[in-house]
């Protein structure tokens, strides 16, 4: 039965992560993981439709006012409409004549374009009493292709092609979901790597994530040559020269000097450096790619739009395609960078972590697992062991693999207590926070 939008919430939401340095890597030292949160109401009290942008603390409320902007484009919409316009709404978004002077497909607009497209899909989704994944794998290659908006990318992937991608891919969309639901989509974790980990802590986790069965481990890196040299040595000397490290610099080199560092560590046998330089450089990262060989280049949670993976794909710039669920135009951006990955042959392995993403990108992984490529051996996303239990359905990992949500919806719906505590600067713990400290974000 199809509902109808009646309104929009936007929410600030942050943990205080900085206390115990979660998430601190070479480019952000001290983040405290924030969410800029939405949540549309219909006319049925029991059905809305959630989703959030991940920022890491001061300027989530620009985030806030950015979605606040847009998201009255679909108030007063009807549901059922909405999913049938759904390629026409997403492109109504991102393509407002005075904001896009502020950031064409980029920034804090085209990031709140897809908070507001992330709601839409998961109110679908619960509307239809699916989790996500389930909905977007048994959509039709015709229905999947007209959500997508093929500006700027058609000379890499047409609507041909990308329907003829999705159309071989449907024989195996039965087996597929079969071999999801009984075996998940495996997970790669950063837990043990913040790089404001004592060597002791990063190795303890280390041992622990051995343990659950994950089969590569990321580590941050960039702060130092000698830190790093340091830290990769002791990861080596516990897990042996077979398991996969990989290490992320959070793009806080030049072109010359990312070259210079990877190609210092290459003793320790990296499965990839990420984000070794500026997200927007593309030649770079090819030039990069070509000279740290054997060392692969993944990179994409900073990739503000499908023309920088385009781009990244046609130079042969990336190994790996790390997706982000809310820093582009969501899932309907998304599934055109699945899709243009598809054509070149690159895997998807996406980035998490965050406030959420865990519970959100999962969805679109396993969509890629089901409906595009199906199940691969360089098939993996991004787990990191925080935060999950501030979801109405947390990220579920087993044996080193993330489990089919089962639940409807997107994953990205926050349980109400956890909205109201850390909402701020009035929820619960940030009113006693600031005036305690008498201070701000």
């Amino acid at each position: 039965m199809p509902h109808t939008i009646i309104r929009a919430e936007a929410i600030d939401v942050r943990f205080p992560t900085s206390k115990m340095l979660d998430g601190s890597d070479a480019m952000n030292a001290d983040p405290d993981y924030s969410a800029a949160y939405l949540r549309l109401h219909t006319n049925s009290d029991s059905l809305t439709g959630d989703s959030l942008v991940f920022t890491i603390g001061r300027g989530n409320e620009v985030q806030i006012a950015a979605i606040e902007i847009l998201v009255e484009q679909v108030v007063g919409l009807d549901t059922q409409d909405a999913f049938e316009r759904i390629g026409e709404i997403a492109r109504k978004l991102s393509s407002d004549s005075q904001l896009r002077w502020l950031g064409s497909d980029k920034g804090v607009f085209h990031m709140a374009a897809g908070a507001v497209l992330n709601a839409l899909w998961d109110l679908f989704a619960k509307e239809r009493g699916v989790p996500l994944w389930k909905l977007l794998s048994d959509l039709t290659p015709a229905q999947l292709v007209a959500a997508i908006d093929f500006r700027y990318i058609s000379d890499a992937l047409t609507p041909a092609e990308a329907l003829e991608i999705l159309q071989r891919a449907e024989a195996a969309r039965s087996v597929n979901e079969t071999t999801l639901r009984s075996h998940g989509v495996p997970a790669y974790t950063t837990s043990p790597g913040w790089l404001g980990y004592t060597d002791e802590k990063m190795l303890d986790l280390t041992r622990q994530a051995v343990a659950d069965g994950f089969t590569l481990i990321k580590y941050k890196c960039g702060k130092s040559i000698e830190d790093d040299r340091r830290r990769l040595e002791k990861v080596r000397e516990l897990v042996g020269p077979d398991f996969k490290i990989a290490i992320d610099a959070n793009q806080v080199w030049d072109v010359d000097q990312a070259i210079n560092w990877v190609n210092q560590l290459q003793e320790f046998g990296l499965e990839w450096i990420e984000e070794p330089t500026h997200p927007d450089d593309v030649v770079g990262h090819a030039r990069i790619a070509k000279e740290v060989l054997p060392t692969k280049v993944a990179t994409g949670e900073m990739a503000a739009n499908r023309m920088i993976f385009k781009q990244l794909l046609q130079l042969g710039a990336i190994s790996f395609m790390q997706i982000d669920a809310t820093r582009v135009a969501g899932v309907n951006e998304n599934i055109a960078n699945i899709l243009l990955a598809a054509k070149f042959g690159i895997p998807v392995v996406p980035h998490a972590g965050g406030v959420g993403l865990c519970e959100m990108v999962q969805h679109l992984a396993m969509f890629d697992a089901v409906a595009v490529t199906g199940h691969h051996a360089n098939r993996r996303v991004e787990y990191v062991d925080h935060l999950h239990e501030h979801f109405v359905e947390p990220a579920k990992v087993v044996a080193g693999a993330y489990q089919a949500p089962a639940l409807p919806g997107s994953g990205a719906e926050m349980k109400d207590a956890s909205i109201q505590r850390y909402s701020y600067p009035t929820g619960s713990y940030w009113s006693s926070e600031l005036s305690t400290n008498g201070a701000t974000l």
